[in-house]
């Protein structure tokens, strides 16, 4: 049998984005490569070779054709999302959704087999192209994931796979995937159904020239699968709804409710939606959301670009502070790869961390005890901070007292070692205070992560009024390298998040002075979209921080009355059982919310946009769209509405 290197080959300048070639056993492999650039994503450009490499090969059929990519950096990341920001009209649309629909529908066709070998990312067109295919054949890399994140744009999957995914997996795990935008690994997708097989990286090529040499039979859907899939659909729809309607509304977020619809009733065939229907493309095109969807992702790819310039790479952090933060920080960083050593006085809160990231590594590597444990293995206990001198990165996460940090910093400087980063996780004093007792006050930057550490995507790198652009750029890049989006701001109260959340709780506090109830005051919020009424976020930071920050950023205003008598009766919030909610494992015991009174979530939400417009003409941010990408990813400000400024501008305008 032939090796994929003893195939024949391609002839130079057929294509410019496909590589097709034929080996011995008469299989065909089509391998994209689009070219000039380092991702493949399907272009107008390469979705018509992809037409014309299929018109080649109708001339001499092949035995089977293998559908991969000449990239090592994956499979397909879908389509090009800059091309629907060209789209101007719904006849364009339509016309963008039929030319893949059609041409994936000829693909399914094809009298020969068809196999897609899949390593690395497998996104929305992509993963569509996949499902046309007759087998699909998964590399077991960590890199290796599935997913129709059509939905988390606000748009569709209009190229096939709201029919075939059900078909491949059944109803209920594919509107699971459809509907939540979620990715899945090789494991996982083998275990679905979604991949045929799911194999080593060094087998990958001669198990698909042997799946199309053999053609085994693809593994049928189980019974109950079958039944929910058909007789029962009508449940599985409801409760998928139900579910969809629990955290999002119809008028904020269509595509989930359309996806069902056309699923349900047009046989997953977007262009067989007529216009009028609330689930057409119409109704989507008409709606602002996807449009400003794709400006919530366009903003969290600019973010991914900042500290690219910087010569900086980080192998060990120290970390000083193994509260809740500091561990969570350590923990963190030990799960992408680098060296830890957490130091602390107190050696029981050592413990602590370090059990709570044992839990949390078991959880990430269920099926990996021996990579949970090696990961484990990173964070040193360091009580002396012997790591100090070594630490390409460190990271002070104290208690937030001036002193004791300022005794930190004389004690930390003549221990660094040459172009180490020196950094601080404060989130409420400024860092021009703390670098005070720094011979070298420039060197420090802020590096602000968010409660809690392993969810929340944003990280402020602040900069003082001395801080070179060169330091800033390095701790950009460190927060890129531990995968989080690093957001600069300049050093200021609250810096952007807490600045523009502190008004924001202010307002709903003063809403239940004025005698309404939490409940009401959140339902308010969770109506506009917010992922957490204002009270539930101060009961989950705790009573107790949201009174001393806002001593810090209300310039003497006095607390709210609620604020203050709870957290002199000790109900500072869920670590304390009690706050505006009374909670109970984890979750706060919520009556129902009485009438909410018309315009009170503008009323909630406008000190917020006050506060960000102004962050933004002040020079704190940028500009208005890190300000949105800041705000978005650091508060979970309903991405529907493309973030604060965003929101301003279209309803201002």
């Amino acid at each position: 049998m032939q090796s994929v290197s003893q195939q024949q080959p391609a002839v130079p300048g057929r294509y410019e984005h496909w590589q097709l070639q034929r080996d011995a056993d008469g299989i065909a492999w089509a391998r994209l490569d689009r070219a000039h650039e380092a991702n493949n994503v399907l272009t107008r450009a390469v979705m018509a070779e992809l037409g014309q490499l299929l018109d080649e090969l109708e001339t001499a059929a092949p035995r089977g054709l293998v559908i991969t990519s000449a990239k090592a950096s994956g499979f397909i990341a879908g389509a090009d999302i800059d091309e629907f920001g060209t789209l101007s009209s719904l006849a364009e649309v339509r016309a963008l959704v039929e030319r893949g629909w059609n041409l994936y529908n000829r693909l399914a066709a094809l009298p020969y087999p068809t196999l897609a070998l899949v390593s690395g990312y497998c996104l929305g067109g992509g993963l569509e192209l996949a499902l046309a295919c007759r087998y699909l054949i998964a590399v077991d890399a960590p890199d290796t994931q599935f997913a129709l994140p059509e939905v988390m744009l606000g748009i569709v999957p209009g190229w096939g796979g709201m029919l075939r995914l059900p078909q491949r997996v059944g109803a209920p795990a594919a509107l699971d995937l459809l509907l939540t935008g979620r990715s899945v690994d090789a494991y996982k997708a083998r275990a679905l159904g979604l991949a045929d097989a799911c194999v080593p990286a060094r087998l990958a090529d001669a198990t698909a020239r042997d799946w199309l040499v053999r053609l085994p039979p693809r593994r049928e859907l189980p019974w109950l699968q079958r039944v929910l899939s058909g007789p029962l659909a009508g449940i599985v729809r409801k409760r998928a709804r139900a579910q969809v309607a629990a955290r999002a509304r119809p008028e904020h977020y269509p595509a989930p409710y359309a996806i069902l619809d056309m699923w349900a009733h047009y046989g997953g065939n977007a262009l067989a939606v007529p216009d009028t229907a609330p689930g057409s493309l119409a109704a989507i095109f008409k709606s602002h959301t996807s449009r400003n969807l794709v400006r919530v992702f366009k903003l969290r790819e600019r973010l991914k670009t900042l500290g690219k310039a910087a010569d900086f790479s980080a192998r060990h952090v120290h970390v000083i502070g193994a509260g809740s933060m500091g561990g969570d920080i350590a923990a963190w960083c030990a799960g992408r790869g680098l060296d830890v050593t957490l130091q602390d006085q107190d050696l029981s809160r050592i413990a602590t961390a370090i059990a709570r990231a044992a839990a949390a590594f078991k959880r990430r590597y269920r099926r990996d005890a021996r990579t949970a444990r090696l990961t484990l293995d990173r964070i040193v206990p360091d009580p002396q901070g012997l790591g100090i001198s070594q630490a390409d990165v460190v990271i002070e996460a104290i208690f937030e007292n001036l002193d004791a940090k300022h005794a930190l910093m004389r004690e930390l400087e003549p221990r660094l070692k040459p172009g180490a980063l020196l950094a601080t996780n404060t989130s409420s004093l400024a860092l021009e205070q703390i670098a005070g007792a720094l011979q070298r006050p420039e060197r420090l930057v802020g590096i602000h992560f968010f409660n809690p550490v392993a969810r929340m995507p944003l990280v402020e790198v602040v900069s003082g009024a001395a801080t070179p652009a060169e330091e800033a750029t390095k701790a950009a890049a460190f927060v890129r390298a531990i995968d989080k989006l690093p957001l600069p701001v300049k050093s200021a109260p609250g810096f952007l998040v807490n600045a523009v959340l502190g008004p924001y709780m202010l307002e709903a506090m003063r809403c239940v002075d004025e005698g309404l109830s939490a409940a009401s005051v959140d339902a308010a919020a969770l109506g506009f979209g917010m992922p957490m009424g204002p009270l539930e976020l101060a009961d989950t930071v705790g009573l107790d921080i949201a009174l001393a920050a806002g001593k810090q950023l209300a310039a003497g205003a006095s607390a709210p009355r609620c604020l203050s008598e709870l957290v002199a009766a000790g109900r500072i919030g869920k670590k304390s059982g009690a706050g505006f909610y009374a909670w109970n494992a984890g979750k706060p015991a919520k009556t129902r919310p009485g009438p909410v009174p018309a315009g009170l979530a503008d009323r909630l939400i406008a000190p917020l946009l006050a506060a960000t417009k102004n962050l933004v003409e002040a020079g704190i941010v940028a500009d208005a769209d890190l300000a949105d990408a800041g705000v978005i990813f650091g508060t979970g400000f309903a991405p529907y509405t493309g973030g604060p400024m965003n929101y301003l501008a279209q309803h201002e305008g």
